[in-house]
């Protein structure tokens, strides 16, 4: 496995390094929601940082806006794909801090109960890639 791009992961971090942008890419990972009921998910959020980092990360085409209702002009909140696979990042990183706070990781697995883990994968190759760049598959 290679490193991380550092140039890369600067420019990410710039672009929604802020603990607001990452709960709200989180809160949209499991569907559709309106403004209300992101400012409930995320609890805490002044509706102006709310409004600003939604338009933040609409020009970046991570989030989109529908409308669902016209007067008053109402809309529903989703990711794009550009915006699911940053929330798989969030996930991941997500996962770390639980278990670095002793906590088990956020997503599981529905037929088993398991935590779900985020794999290096060769598309390519169609394989797992373990730490130490080997190709050892690993399977749940």
């Amino acid at each position: 496995m290679t490193s991380v791009d550092g140039a890369a992961l600067d420019g990410a971090v710039r672009r929604v390094g802020d603990r607001w942008s990452l709960r709200l890419i989180g809160a949209l990972l499991d569907g559709d929601r309106t403004f209300t009921e992101l400012t409930e998910q995320l609890g805490g959020i002044a509706p102006n940082i709310l409004t600003a980092r939604l338009r933040a990360l609409q020009h970046q085409a991570l989030v989109a806006a529908t409308p669902y209702e016209r007067r008053p002009l109402r809309m529903r909140y989703s990711l794009t794909e550009p915006g699911r696979r940053l929330g798989e990042a969030i996930t991941s990183l997500a996962d770390w801090g639980a278990r670095r706070d002793g906590r088990p990781a956020g997503r599981m697995h529905d037929a088993c109960g398991s935590a779900l883990q985020l794999r290096p994968w060769c598309p390519t190759c169609e394989q797992l890639v373990d730490d130490d760049g080997g190709d050892d598959l690993v399977w749940c």
